[in-house]
């Protein structure tokens, strides 16, 4: 990638994380400012300002554990020294690799209903299409009015193909028929959308099993990754569909949605920590670029 290319992600992603910055960093600059030594009140700011931005109780608990350890351990008597190591620390802690990505691929894309799903579908299509690969989409959402017309209007901008049955098909029906036109075609991806219903918990664990079954029987050759949408504006309730996703579907990676909508980016960390799954790509505004892998150290350093 081009050094102005990546200059301009590292500037929209900086700009979408103001929010998240105003309520977190400069909280933590202001107490480093203020505080004459390092004790006990320090540390019980820190976790607050933490806990506030939403990084959750766990990964709040984790980090501060280690900057007392490392603090200690070094004797750092400089508020400010302690504010790197902090940065440093939860680098540490959001750093879960993704796995390299290998063709052809099926994303099996699932989330609750209003997150982003379809967009974040098409903006996959998008990304993936401009560098040359062979993408296509199938429409397994067939639950939802017009959710297969959404995910046309974006398989229309990407130019790639969509595979779509009537509404109240058989969504394994759907995938099947995708996966015939996949191997045909010679596609790299094929993303699949699929419904959002988190209320009736059986039904959806039916039904992915279904397509899991289906991907795994007529698809062998193809790498299957299940990919969990999450809204970050919907902070710890975010986590608490995450965990529920988590029971129904093994999550193989997380697209963090709207981080520039919330004041707590911080459920990044605690997402990460809770789940132990890769963030794979984040979204930090509404254009096309601005759905963008996730860096840890760049979001860090975006943040701070």
């Amino acid at each position: 990638m081009s050094e102005e290319k990546k200059k301009g992600l590292f500037a929209r992603l900086f700009q979408g994380l103001s929010k998240t910055r105003s309520n977190l960093t400069e909280k933590v600059d202001d107490l480093v400012k203020e505080t004459r030594k390092i004790d006990e009140d320090f540390y019980e700011e820190l976790e607050d300002i933490l806990i506030m931005a939403d990084c959750g109780v766990k990964a709040t608990t984790a980090i501060m554990d280690e900057l007392r350890e490392r603090v200690k351990n070094e004797n750092v008597k400089d508020a400010s020294v302690a504010r790197e190591m902090l940065k440093e620390i939860m680098v540490k802690q959001m750093d879960i690799p993704r796995p390299p990505l290998k063709w052809p691929m099926v994303m099996l894309i699932v989330g609750v209903n209003g997150v982003g799903k379809t967009t974040t579908i098409g903006k996959l299509a998008l990304r993936f299409q401009s560098i040359g690969r062979k993408v296509m989409l199938a429409a397994g959402d067939t639950f939802r009015a017009a959710a297969a017309d959404q995910l046309s209007v974006w398989a229309d901008r990407a130019r790639v193909p969509i595979v779509r049955h009537a509404e109240g098909a058989d969504p394994a029906a759907v995938v099947f028929d995708a996966v015939k036109s996949a191997k045909a075609q010679g596609a790299d991806l094929l993303l699949v959308d699929t419904a959002g219903r988190l209320h009736n918990k059986k039904n959806l664990m039916d039904e992915l099993n279904k397509i899991r079954r289906v991907l795994d029987r007529e698809y062998t050759e193809a790498d299957v990754r299940c990919i969990l949408v999450l809204d970050a504006t919907t902070g710890q309730n975010g986590l608490a569909q995450a965990r529920a996703f988590k029971e129904v579907a093994e999550i193989g990676g997380i697209i963090l949605t709207k981080l520039d909508g919330t004041a707590k980016g911080g459920i990044a960390l605690a997402i990460r920590q809770e789940l132990e799954v890769p963030v794979w790509y984040i979204g930090v505004g509404e254009g096309i670029d601005d759905l963008q892998p996730f860096v840890a150290k760049d979001f860090i350093d975006a943040l701070f």
